[in-house]
């Protein structure tokens, strides 16, 4: 579950909590967990004061512009002169899955 701004939710996400009026959880919910999100009920947010949503995934990935296979590459690079020593092996798989899963990538990045 990702926390993102209104205008970056696009159609076809799906809320991952409840949203509520100007993002105060009191009172009715303005549309329940697991809505899937339509043109018209972005607006509908927007007119209501909500600014940002709680949805499912990491669908708004903020990398500073750098594609999946970059990133990976990166990370191969920082870790290249001690993945031989077990914990960092471990810290290294943990990272490489995050910005994978993060980035909506298919585990096909990885560089040798």
């Amino acid at each position: 579950m990702q926390k993102i701004e209104l205008a970056q939710a696009t159609v076809g996400m799906f809320l991952g909590r409840d949203v509520f009026r100007g993002d105060v959880p009191t009172g009715l919910p303005l549309c329940g967990k697991g809505a899937e999100l339509t043109d018209s009920l972005l607006s509908r947010f927007k007119d209501m004061g909500v600014t940002s949503l709680y949805v499912e995934g990491n669908p708004a990935w903020n990398g500073g512009g750098k594609s999946s296979r970059e990133l990976v590459q990166e990370l191969d690079h920082r870790f290249s002169k001690t993945i031989d020593e077990p914990l960092n092996a471990m810290l290294y798989a943990i990272y490489r899955a995050h910005l994978i899963k993060a980035t909506g990538g298919d585990g096909s990045e990885r560089t040798e």
